[in-house]
């Protein structure tokens, strides 16, 4: 009698299953490619807040220029133009001087390098055009051990990578779907004393150790303990719901939607409509805008981001317990 492997046909052929999975694999990888090339491959300022403290006529030819790279509101000084980018409102600000040929462009690079680099690209030009200097202030600067204001997308990866890899754990361990609410509950607990621990360490390596992101360690801790829970809940849910499948299906969530949409390399203003409108419904996003405000922007603007960080962890909590109540897995009896 011939003996075959679980998973395989005769002869230890793949299984039908097998295949499909296989298939899936693939168009996950080529997603990934489709995804990342597409977001990265020609980066092109489109409608950048920006705020224009100049006479009318000026701050209508700043918003009509050509290509539409930004979306100016008029303010009345620069003052108010300073706080507007500080509160979020803006990514930058041209200043005219009525007095003289010399204007002033203020860009924050903490929001992104690629992006104050971008706007000080459209600002130089659009001053050549009126016959006019221009001088370059960033008004918030990275750190010195953060370059480009990376370390926050990198940080949330990092989050987000520990908190699908827990979830698929504890999937590949014990089954995708929990037998019973109350063993889903118990996963929850576990995994939410992982994801205080995800935090901690997170916090730890970005301020007292490499001082990349230093003065915010109990915000950064708390943060990434939200990220990491909400990130592995969701990952739990899905599997409950598509078995082994929905580890795949958390992949294409958070890393090949998630980390060209969240504005690390580049921001939201640089890449097509499409990762414009999701990335800041995404963890990997919200989670990265969340960071940078907390380190750079006195926490102003964090409202949307930490609702959205919320959602799927409350979202995905619930979607597991409910997927818990659905007919158990064939196979051994497991205790959790």
């Amino acid at each position: 009698m011939l003996n075959a492997t679980p998973g395989a046909g005769v002869r230890g052929a793949p299984s039908p299953g097998a295949l499909v999975l296989v298939i899936g694999v693939l168009f996950i990888q080529l997603g990934f490619l489709l995804s990342y090339i597409g977001a990265f491959h020609h980066p092109d300022p489109q409608g950048i807040p920006v705020a224009a403290a100049a006479p009318r006529q000026a701050a209508e030819k700043l918003d009509r220029l050509p290509g539409h790279p930004l979306e100016v509101t008029a303010v009345k000084d620069e003052k108010e133009a300073r706080r507007r980018i500080a509160e979020r409102d803006d990514e930058g600000a041209y200043v005219m001087n009525p007095r003289g040929k010399q204007d002033t462009l203020l860009v924050a690079s903490a929001a992104g390098g690629p992006q104050a680099q971008a706007l000080r690209r459209v600002g130089e030009k659009a001053a050549v055009g009126q016959g006019r200097q221009l001088k370059v202030e960033d008004v918030t600067p990275t750190g010195d051990q953060d370059y480009e204001s990376l370390t926050a997308f990198y940080l949330i990866v990092g989050w987000l990578v520990g908190g699908y890899l827990m979830a698929s754990l504890l999937g590949v361990t014990l089954g995708t779907r929990p037998a019973r609410p109350g063993a889903g509950a118990l996963r929850l607990s576990g995994v939410a004393l992982y994801s205080v621990l995800s935090g901690l360490g997170g916090a730890i390596i970005v301020d007292p150790v490499l001082h990349a992101l230093p003065g915010h360690f109990v915000a950064l801790w708390w943060t990434g303990a939200l990220i990491v829970f909400g990130t592995a809940a969701f990952t739990m849910a899905l599997q409950a719901f598509f078995g082994i499948v929905g580890i795949g299906l958390a992949v294409v969530i958070f890393v090949v939607l998630g980390n060209p949409s969240a504005g690390g390399a580049f921001q939201k203003h640089l890449v097509p409509s499409f990762w414009r409108a999701i990335g800041d419904w995404i963890p990997t996003g919200a989670g990265t805008t969340a960071v940078r405000n907390i380190v750079y922007f006195s926490g102003n603007a964090l409202a949307t981001p930490m609702v959205v960080l919320a959602a799927w962890a409350v979202g995905g909590a619930l979607l597991l317990l409910v997927g818990s109540l659905r007919r158990r897995e064939r196979g051994p009896a497991l205790p959790i």
